[in-house]
């Protein structure tokens, strides 16, 4: 026969394992899934590669062949941010993953060929800048010009793409497998299943090994070897360091709790915050890639000034220019007269309208 206490005993004890098993089911739940910071970092994103794509097109006829992997980088960026992140910001309203497996393998495959890909070009970029640096301090420009023209760096970008595409899909074929993160905001590889099977254990693997590691490797000793080899950097060089070592920075906690998450099969190791922090620190490096073109590079800023003067006419408006002149007596000691410049600042470059 059943007591009081038993009663209440046994209810406390259903009511518990219910809760475990909604926690279970449901991804985590907390103040952390506020959508504010991935909306900060999409809009961010979006303006500053969509400013450097508007730019790259409108001085296509202009561009050499090492920054078409920068507008390769920036078309990653934007593609990425425009058709995944918008996902996270709907779950994130949400407090859970919407859409369950379908959107979650759309999420995972998508996010991954776009940040592998992203991977390959700055590699790319780093192993290029090596290339041109030895040999044009050993041989001369000439013999590396041919190498790197315009066709062989499109020929690299495509490669890119291609490789991060076959790669991704593997999962979709029993390879691997696209999970939620434990706090239930995107979706990416199951690292626990590398203790699932065989072909899970080779996946994660290779996946951590060779597609990253690997590339991450090229990076930091490429630009070591230009620190070592040059003792002064240039603009291109410094922009092409930058972007590089805020790759590594920015993915770096991110691959450190990913390879931890190897070695356990649940997600009781570490609270979901330290989950969320690598991942969102992770996605700001969609952002300051346009901030580092536009400081480094001239003629980007100058594109930029002529594009927001074509939309803002009142940019374009005469301004009064004030400069100091010999007098009509030649004397050392004579009169400097004032000339006065109007310059009109149109998209033609402008000119002097008058001049006394």
């Amino acid at each position: 026969m059943y007591t009081t206490n038993d009663t209440i005993g046994n209810t406390q004890e259903n009511a518990k394992n219910i809760h475990e098993k909604q926690s279970n089911d449901r991804p985590y739940q907390s103040s952390l899934s506020s959508p504010i910071s991935i909306e900060i970092l999409l809009l961010l994103s979006v303006l500053g590669n969509g400013l450097v794509l508007v730019i790259s097109y409108r001085r296509r006829k202009k561009m050499v062949g090492s920054e078409l992997l920068c507008v390769n980088l920036a078309v990653v960026d934007f593609l990425c941010c425009i058709c995944f992140y918008p996902l996270s910001i709907l779950s994130s309203f949400n407090h859970a993953w919407l859409g369950h497996h379908v959107t979650c393998v759309y999420y995972g495959l998508g996010c991954y060929i776009f940040g592998l890909c992203g991977m390959f070009t700055i590699a790319a970029i780093s192993v290029i800048r090596y290339l041109k640096t030895f040999y044009n301090l050993v041989y001369g420009d000439t013999g590396i010009r041919f190498w790197l023209d315009g066709a062989n760096i499109r020929l690299v970008c495509c490669a890119s793409w291609l490789i991060a595409t076959v790669w991704s899909s593997f999962p979709l074929f029993g390879w691997g497998e696209y999970v939620p993160e434990p706090y239930g905001l995107s979706c990416t590889i199951a690292w626990h299943s590398y203790h699932t099977s065989f072909k899970d254990a080779f996946y994660v693997i290779c996946s951590f090994s060779c597609f990253m590691l690997v590339p991450v490797l090229l990076i930091v000793m490429s630009q070591i070897q230009i620190l070592y080899k040059v003792y002064h950097f240039t603009y291109t060089l410094s922009m092409f360091f930058c972007i590089s070592l805020g790759f590594v920075t920015a993915w770096a906690p991110y691959a450190v709790v990913s390879f931890l998450f190897i070695f356990h099969k649940d997600n009781r190791y570490m609270a979901p915050g330290g989950f969320v922090f690598p991942a969102l620190f992770a996605k700001s490096s969609h952002i300051y890639n346009p901030f580092i073109y536009f400081y480094f590079n001239k003629a980007f800023r100058q594109e930029l000034r002529c594009l927001l003067r074509s939309f803002c006419p009142r940019l374009a408006r005469n301004r009064v220019g004030v400069r100091s002149a010999m007098g009509q007596e030649g004397l050392p000691g004579g009169p400097h007269p004032i000339q006065i410049q109007l310059q009109e600042l149109g998209m033609s470059g402008g000119g002097v309208l008058g001049e006394e």
